[in-house]
């Protein structure tokens, strides 16, 4: 008879253990599978749905460096979380985002494994590591998480989102970032033919003439004319696929272009935020430099 009770007793106790097992773990799951971003691969032409911490540390490995200083790829990893989550809270589509620069570059591991190769099992720990220790944070302005724009290399200070993206953002004001200035390749200048050069304007070339250059604050060109007809510097950059909109264009017997920085410079500057964590900043302080009056929070909480 003890031997039944006992028995009885056993078979209880693992109906409580397992019954507590499952509530436990059940809202750990609901929440994982809920907390998912879908995104959009244009060259294959389909939308994947992916877990947001593992599609951010593709984010990161595509966008930055993996060789960058820790607390740079903490801020990055902020950052593309922060822009994600925007884009998640604000989507329009049957998607929440593209999986390239127009949005946000993003690899897989094997991707990772391509992209590394002998040096993979380092550099995949080292970009983890940078997204686990800054799981869920993200940033807000007004506690609403704001669009966090980001470039590779500035030319000595950051844009304004307006004459960029056509909306200005107070957390997006232009700011010092002459740490780039020290950065390889911060200076480049390429040659283009003039055939290719007016061919690629749509312009007239019987001769070419480049006046009423206006620029912005940061020293990028705002506008220009060029034989007559008036661009956009972001619109000359796309069409000549320069590096970033501060640029000079010298005519000889071919034309010379030359540019500073790259990228779109709204934002934080990638190789700026390298600088600024070789130099001792943490990755609050290079986050709370490049975006204005901004909260670092956990989305979760």
């Amino acid at each position: 008879m003890k031997n039944k009770y006992l028995f009885l007793m056993v078979v209880l106790l693992m109906i409580i253990a397992l019954w507590s097992s499952k509530k436990n773990t059940t809202p750990f799951l609901e929440e994982e599978k809920d907390d998912r971003i879908s995104v959009y691969d244009q060259e294959e032409d389909r939308i994947e749905q992916v877990l947001l911490e593992e599609y951010i540390l593709g984010v990161v490995a595509a966008e930055m460096p993996a060789s960058f200083h820790e607390e740079a790829l903490k801020a990055q990893a902020i950052a593309a979380r922060s822009y994600a989550v925007y884009k998640m809270e604000h989507a329009t589509k049957d998607y929440h985002i593209i999986a390239d620069i127009s949005n946000q570059a993003y690899i897989n591991q094997e991707q990772m494994k391509d992209k590394w190769k002998d040096e993979y099992s380092f550099y995949y720990g080292k970009v983890k590591k940078a997204v686990e220790d800054t799981k869920g944070l993200v940033m807000t302005y007004n506690d609403e998480v704001i669009e966090a724009f980001y470039f590779a290399m500035s030319n000595g200070s950051t844009e304004d989102s307006l004459l960029v993206f056509g909306s200005s953002k107070d957390y997006l004001a232009v700011v010092d970032s002459s740490w780039d200035k020290d950065v390889n390749n911060f200076i480049v200048t390429n040659k283009i033919s003039k055939q290719s050069f007016c061919e690629k304007l749509n312009i007239v070339c019987d001769g070419i003439k480049v006046d009423n250059i206006n620029k912005s604050s940061s020293g990028r060109v705002n506008t220009i004319r060029i034989n007559d007809k008036t661009f956009k510097g972001t619109e000359v950059r796309k069409l000549l696929d320069l590096r970033s909109t501060d640029f000079e264009i010298n005519i000889s017997e071919k034309i010379e272009i030359t540019t500073k920085g790259y990228g779109h410079g709204v934002g934080m500057s990638q190789y700026g935020a390298n600088m600024m964590a070789k130099n001792g900043k943490n990755h609050e302080e290079i986050l709370h430099h490049y975006y204005q009056n901004i909260e670092i929070v956990d989305k979760n909480v």
